[in-house]
């Protein structure tokens, strides 16, 4: 009896010791998200009349799904950048035109995911649109996916011109028939946007902006906006007619991973 008696001591003492080890355990914590520096702002909070169609918060892009790090459709920008985009959508304005912007600052979780995308040969879901022409072997060979981005340092927009009044686009639905990003602007994805020659990251040499091949109206559009940019202080990604980054950068070594998302900035 007095033995059993110690073996329920003794079993008592460590379950109460069980109990305390427990009870003393850190509860795991969920990661802060991380939050934009003060030198960024929402476009809105600048100039509210530039248009915004922030593609990679939707399918419409070249993997057919959101991007990660979009989780609302907002252009976040430093703030010289949107400050110098505000005074050029000034002067556009006063000549029944409005930029369009499609992206802004993008976080470096995006950028992963365009990778992973790219190393996945099997999935080609989009390529009728962005890339008819070119072997997904050779998007990283042919400079069209990298493993970082200007955009991620917050002064890089890709964007457009709209002669206004401007007609909604439509929605994209999943599933539709693709057309070729370089199809006369009557057949491709009916992009309210003017006339540029193909349709925004197209995946081609069609796209650079002076490609010889551009010409007329189209070739009239680009050196417009390209003229528009560069007098307020933007510079030209000569591969891309859409591309364009503010200079001097605040941020020229960093690449920022905070999300886009309103919360992420200050006074959004």
């Amino acid at each position: 009896m007095t033995l059993m008696r110690s073996v329920f001591r003794s079993l008592a003492a460590s379950a109460a010791t069980s109990l305390a080890v427990t009870v003393a355990a850190p509860v795991a914590q969920a990661k802060p998200e991380p939050k934009a520096p003060a030198e960024f702002v929402s476009l809105r909070a600048v100039d509210p009349t530039i248009i915004q169609e922030m593609r990679y918060a939707t399918a419409h892009d070249f993997m057919g799904v959101p991007v990660d790090g979009y989780r609302q459709s907002l252009c976040i920008l430093t703030r010289p950048a949107a400050e110098a985009l505000h005074r050029a959508q000034v002067r556009l304005l006063a000549q029944g035109y409005s930029l369009k912007v499609y992206d802004c600052y993008r976080p470096q979780r995006a950028v992963d995911h365009f990778v992973r995308w790219a190393k996945d040969l099997d999935d080609a879901a989009m390529k009728g649109e962005f890339y008819p022409r070119v072997d997904k072997t050779r998007l990283f060979a042919d400079g069209y996916i990298a493993e970082k981005s200007g955009h991620s340092r917050g002064s890089t927009v890709d964007l457009t011109l709209v002669r206004l009044p401007a007609v909604p686009t439509r929605p994209y639905r999943p599933g539709e028939t693709l057309v070729p990003c370089y199809a006369p602007q009557a057949d491709r994805f009916p992009d309210n946007s003017v006339d540029m020659g193909t349709g925004y990251d197209c995946f081609d040499t069609l796209s650079h902006t002076d490609d010889p091949r551009i010409q007329g109206v189209q070739r009239a559009h680009r050196q417009f906006l390209k003229k528009t940019l560069t007098d307020a202080g933007f510079v030209n990604l000569a591969e891309e007619w859409w591309h364009y980054t503010f200079k001097p950068e605040l941020f020229p070594d960093t690449y920022f991973d905070f999300p886009v998302a309103r919360r992420s900035v200050a006074g959004h």
